[in-house]
């Protein structure tokens, strides 16, 4: 069901200094930021040529991230997602397995301006997974 591993997301309190660490000391093809208001970040997409890092920075007082560094406030690894071709199908098999899919259930339109659905972490090793199709 799954599809290749589209990025690995990294929560940060300095976006702007995350980014240059990225860029200036790890050489990395480095994007320009951007804020996501409906998912309460803002991102910066770093290009590899086997997938993506995407850099998260809180957007605002109400961010999931807020929280994710309240307990980490050095950073780290937020979420992995992977690429599905069909979500509305993956979502459907996957709570029929009993997965649990957070908020509403229904998909919004992610940073890639593509449909993404969030599963929960206790269903997955610990681990906060996004889908986005392809």
């Amino acid at each position: 069901m799954i599809g290749r591993l589209n990025h690995v997301a990294i929560a940060v309190p300095d976006l702007e200094a995350a980014t240059a660490q990225y860029r200036d000391t790890l050489g990395a093809q480095v994007g320009p930021p951007q804020d996501e208001p409906d998912h309460g970040v803002t991102v910066v997409f770093i290009t590899l040529p086997n997938t993506k890092i995407e850099l998260l920075q809180p957007l605002g007082d109400d961010s999931p991230i807020a929280g994710f560094l309240a307990k980490n406030p050095s950073g780290g690894i937020h979420h992995i997602c992977y690429e599905v071709s069909d979500i509305r199908a993956a979502r459907d098999r996957l709570k029929a397995q009993g997965a649990r899919v957070l908020g509403t259930g229904e998909p919004k339109i992610g940073a890639h301006g593509k449909p993404v659905l969030f599963l929960h972490p206790k269903d997955f090793a610990g681990t906060l997974v996004e889908l986005e199709q392809a």
